[in-house]
């Protein structure tokens, strides 16, 4: 269907009449706010580009969304920024990117608001200070920000996966096969995701009659060569861990690469599990049992709140976390 749907396939799937989805494509007015949403969501989802208005070109839409990701844009980040572009060119808005790692120290915040031709911006996992983030939305500058690195205010927009329940239902499938003693390869200890993650671990180990054990712990940058780093420190301990949880699939693979060079048989020796779900879990030997965040509709999700902040919508919830789902492969057993 992506593609290929008609306007009659669009008010099939969102209940509201073909003359009301004509009126959305056509960016007509009469149509109420929370009608035109489900429709263009559904337009987003259906793989379905809106059509000319009559009689001539798109409608043009003023301004363009400025898009900071001050990070390589591969696998994780790549995700998300194309969804982002994707979604906006469907919105008729121009696109203006702010990327890789070399951007990451521009003081760019300061000067959005000046720039005329800027409608608003979506910053992804922004290393600027809460303090930064909140002065410029005292400027009234529309933005939105997509997982947060840091805390932020109720009133500033953001999209994220639920963190703490994804290391909650992986520490709960470890349980649930038998580990007891889970080593947990985490994010940089100052990341707001890497504390909800170790608050899921935490729940899910707790549910089970378990303490956590701060040893079983190592904050990294989460990068292949920490990871096998972190994991190793990990393996060779006393008494090591039956179970790792890695807080990326890129630190996953670190870790089974550090397991090979031990001699341990994954899953029978040592059980592994990532996060994320990215090419790479589904390329390894064994394949990866991986949380999956879904990176792609967090992109969509925060264009279409940043449409709305720029229409001048109510937004009751302007902090939003996307369910994950707990991707089950070889990578994970009992333990021996």
């Amino acid at each position: 269907m992506p593609g290929r749907a008609t306007v009659r396939d669009i008010a099939a799937e969102t209940g509201v009449s073909i003359a009301t989805v004509s009126r959305v494509l056509n960016q007509q007015g009469n149509v109420a706010p929370a009608t035109r949403e489900l429709v263009e969501r559904a337009v987003e989802r259906l793989g379905v580009r809106a059509p000319n208005p009559r009689g001539g070109s798109p409608k043009p839409v003023g301004g363009a969304v400025y898009l900071r990701c001050p990070y390589v844009l591969t696998d994780y980040f790549g995700l998300i920024v194309s969804s982002i572009a994707e979604t906006l060119d469907r919105h008729g808005r121009r696109l203006v990117l702010n990327a890789g790692e070399a951007t990451q120290h521009d003081q760019v915040l300061s000067k959005l608001p000046a720039q005329r031709d800027l409608a608003g911006a979506i910053l992804i996992l922004p290393p600027e200070t809460s303090d930064e983030l909140i002065q410029l939305r005292a400027r009234r500058f529309p933005f939105v920000v997509v997982d947060p690195r840091t805390p932020l205010p109720r009133d500033i927009a953001a999209v994220s996966a639920a963190h703490f329940a994804g290391a909650r239902q992986v520490t709960a499938h470890l349980l649930s096969l038998g580990h007891t003693r889970i080593g947990v390869i985490g994010g940089p200890s100052e990341w707001l995701a890497s504390d909800a993650r170790l608050g899921g671990h935490a729940a899910a180990l707790a549910d089970a009659g378990i303490l956590p054990d701060s040893s079983l712990v190592r904050p990294i940058q989460p990068t292949t060569e920490h990871g096998h780093r972190a994991a190793a420190q990990l393996l060779d301990l006393p008494n090591r861990p039956t179970a790792l949880i890695a807080f990326n699939d890129k630190a996953a693979v670190g870790a089974l690469q550090a397991a090979a060079t031990r001699n341990l048989s994954v899953p029978h020796d040592l059980s592994i599990a990532g996060f994320d779900d990215i090419d790479i879990s589904r390329s390894t030997t064994p394949s990866l049992t991986t949380v999956r965040q879904p990176l792609q509709e967090m992109g969509r999700m925060a264009v279409s709140l940043l449409t709305r902040l720029l229409d001048r919508h109510e937004v009751e919830a302007l902090h939003i976390e996307l369910a994950t789902e707990l991707i089950i492969r070889n990578s994970t057993a009992a333990p021996r």
